[in-house]
């Protein structure tokens, strides 16, 4: 028996609880997890509180990110005593996952933890941090420089937002934070943005084409949000689009596609292949300071995650959230 969060959903309808699990919950893999931290991102609140279909099978243990040390090791990749990390592929969809004191997980999903992080830094990371990257190395493998003009971030209160902040900041680029708590200014000024301003003004529907403003942007709204940034890219600037928390609608205009040849990147990071993660990880290691890390997360225990989920869900959490098993 191993301690953790487990969904259900039954006659008794949809429910997420902290209990005493049984070993036999645990799906097939050839790597066994004595799992130390995990975290709560927007993905597991939503599934902790059924407010959207994330979980496709049941019973279910969220966590869609973890570090653990491998107790038991069919795979010539790893053996017991190696610190592995986890992001994403399905796990606390499809596959239990990190929001528990045991995984079973495959080997080709995971990766060594970097040197550089503790197993809580890297879990201040997580998932959030390491879509960050990911958005930022699109944006450089699509020419946006420092010199082209001012990066947008929206939900830039979010773990998302505030490692793109911090990430684009050390490369010297210059940060607008767009969200929906500018009283919070002073949190992301800290992180680096040089201007904040409130997501009103981009969430309602827009315009095809709007005032040339920025050279790029990094957007976790989706919906208008995300159709009003394209609108107000400068000429050959580009998008990264990671996520949908307005929307998972485009409406759009192909106006600032063709007009001015703008570029809207797709970021992927839950199936991503091991060579990016890797990639995004080391960037991350060589760029992070710290005592960033500590300024955007803090620590709570299992048995919080419930309540902290729904704080989460009603947009009250700032940054992340490290699960500390």
């Amino acid at each position: 028996m191993f301690k953790g969060v487990l969904i259900q959903k039954d006659d008794q309808g949809y429910r997420a609880e902290v209990q005493q699990i049984n070993d036999n919950i645990l799906p097939e893999g050839d790597v066994t997890v004595k799992v130390s931290h995990s975290t709560l991102n927007y993905k597991d609140a939503l599934a902790i509180t059924g407010k959207a279909p994330v979980v496709r099978s049941f019973p279910m243990v969220p966590g869609i990110d973890l570090v653990g040390t491998v107790i038991e090791s069919d795979s010539d990749k790893f053996k017991a005593g190696d610190t592995v990390l986890l992001n994403g592929f399905g796990v606390g969809e499809t596959h239990c996952g990190g929001l528990a004191e045991k995984a079973r997980l495959k080997s080709e999903w995971l990766i060594p933890l970097p040197s550089a992080f503790s197993p809580s830094q890297a879990m201040a990371i997580g998932t959030a941090g390491y879509t960050a990257m990911l958005c930022v190395i699109a944006l450089e493998k699509n020419g946006l420089t420092p010199d082209k003009g001012e990066i947008l971030v929206t939900g830039a209160n979010g773990g998302v937002g505030s490692f793109a902040i911090a990430i684009l900041t050390k490369l010297g680029y210059k940060v607008v934070a767009s969200t929906g708590r500018v009283e919070q200014g002073e949190y992301l000024t800290k992180l680096g943005a040089t201007e904040v301003i409130d997501r009103s003004l981009l969430s309602e529907p827009g315009r095809p084409l709007a005032k040339e403003r920025w050279a790029g942007a990094i957007d976790s709204a989706g919906s208008h949000t995300l159709a009003n940034v394209c609108a107000s890219i400068k000429y050959g600037g580009v998008v990264a689009a990671c996520g949908l928390a307005q929307g998972m609608d485009f409406p759009a205009s192909v106006a600032p596609f063709i007009l001015r040849g703008i570029t809207l990147a797709g970021i992927d990071s839950v199936m991503r292949p091991i060579e990016d993660r890797i990639e995004a990880w080391q960037r991350l290691a060589a760029i992070l300071p710290t005592e960033i890390i500590s300024d955007i997360a803090a620590d709570i225990s299992l048995d919080e995650v419930i309540e902290v989920s729904n704080d989460l869900i009603a947009g009250k959490v700032r940054g992340r959230v490290v699960v500390n098993l």
